[in-house]
């Protein structure tokens, strides 16, 4: 009895302790990641290693020909800062095995070779500038390490490539100051969490880095989930959502525009994030020299002036809105506590109809206009009139009306018609 109460306080505090850690990470809402590599130069996804079988010493000759432009981060971090992000996460090492800092623990790495520099400095001191979280990307997959596949049946190869593996984590997590996330990714050869020794790894990152939170591929679960590719909230955990912005990670200038994902779709995606309690990690992958392809800049300054206005729906602490309010044919919802956001990106016209609220409604306003909106309330019908006959959102046609209600909001809706 005494071992399970010791466990049941032990589990409090470490919840304690990830709740203080998270707590900015819940409310910024909206984050860049960045997949930049050797891969950039051939420009045909960040897999093209693997998937064309380049042999490793003809993918070597990449390291010495990438020349990066001259600290091409500081482009990303004011891109992101503008488009309302509030925290990066950047490819240190990806699968092709290339570490993009100056390490101990190989040459093939950013300052011994072509870009003749410590990338991830750079990357860290734009990050910085910009007032921007820091986030470190670290795959533990290696096709490079001659122990990357064969640690897998091999109990010395495994050894040796552990130690090179917490040792490259090691210097990440020593030599940058402050690191806010690291996100593991692809916990390949090995198949569980005691083979790679995740618990004593990450035991030592928060060693190094109390502040820090960490995300679940290292094959525990750790702080936040991390659905690829979908948007899908995790039940009783904190999630980002991580989104390719055309289909691929890396650099890929044969996609065409038509593949991009629209300013109007980033933000609809931001609203699902944020009904659902997570968040948004929306990929960019620039090219060789660093630069943001041209698609990504269309997209994402217009996504910046809608956040400009329309934030407060973002932001902070919320609520998930899926488990008191229901979807609309106009539109979706946000939520904090008394307060929900009526995203409506299918504008009907100067009346719009919300049915199913069961709680007081005490105002309405509209983000856009900053006014205050005429509605009444019957026991099933919200009515809001003298509204615009077109959207008041010129940048993505999505418009916020924000409700404050008495209570809690709840709506009651369902298959059914009304019965009179």
């Amino acid at each position: 009895m005494a071992n399970a109460a010791m466990e049941r306080r032990e589990d409090a505090a470490a919840e304690r302790s990830r709740a203080r850690r998270m707590a900015w990470w819940h409310e910024a809402r909206f984050g860049m990641f960045v997949h930049w590599g050797l891969y950039a130069q051939l420009g045909r996804h960040e897999w093209v290693m693997n998937r064309e079988r380049i042999p490793v010493t003809e993918y070597e000759r990449l390291s010495d020909t990438w020349k990066p432009k001259e600290r091409p981060m500081r482009e990303w971090a004011r891109l992101a800062r503008d488009s309302g992000m509030k925290y990066l996460v950047m490819t240190t090492k990806h699968h092709e095995g290339f570490c993009l800092w100056d390490t101990a623990q190989t040459d093939y790495n950013a300052a011994k070779r072509g870009p003749a520099r410590d990338l991830v400095r750079e990357y860290v001191d734009a990050c910085r500038e910009f007032g921007l979280r820091i986030g470190f990307y670290y795959s533990l997959m290696d096709w490079h390490h001659p122990d990357g596949a064969r640690c897998a049946k091999d109990p010395k190869a495994r050894r040796r490539f552990l130690d090179f593996t917490q040792g490259c984590v090691r210097e990440l997590m020593s030599n940058y100051g402050t690191i806010d996330i690291l996100w593991y990714d692809v916990a390949w050869p090995l198949k569980t969490p005691e083979r790679w020794e995740s618990a004593r790894m990450n035991a030592m990152v928060r060693r190094l880095q109390p502040g820090i939170i960490i995300n679940n591929r290292s094959l525990l679960p750790e702080d936040f989930g991390t659905p690829e590719e979908r948007i899908a909230a995790e039940e009783g955990r904190a999630w980002e959502a991580c989104m390719t912005f055309n289909g691929s990670w890396g650099y890929f200038p044969s996609a065409p525009d038509s593949d991009w994902h629209s300013s109007r779709a980033v933000i609809e995606m931001l609203q699902k994030v944020t009904a659902g309690g997570g968040n948004l990690l929306l990929n960019i992958g620039p090219s060789p020299d660093g630069s943001v392809p041209r698609q990504a800049y269309q997209r994402l300054a217009p996504v910046g002036r809608w956040l400009a206005r329309h934030g407060e729906a973002v932001y902070g602490k919320v609520d998930r809105a899926y488990d008191s309010l229901d979807w609309l044919v106009h539109g979706s919802w946000t939520l904090k506590g008394k307060t929900a956001y009526y995203w409506t990106g299918r504008w009907v016209g100067s009346e719009i109809v919300i049915g199913g609220l069961q709680t007081k409604v005490r105002s309405v306003a509209s983000l856009d206009t900053g006014r205050e909106v005429s509605f009444t309330q019957t026991k099933d019908r919200l009515v809001m009139t003298g509204l615009p006959d077109r959207s008041p959102d010129r940048i993505a046609g999505i418009a916020v009306l924000k409700i404050e209600f008495a209570g809690p909001p709840r709506q009651v809706l369902g298959p059914g018609c009304v019965v009179i």
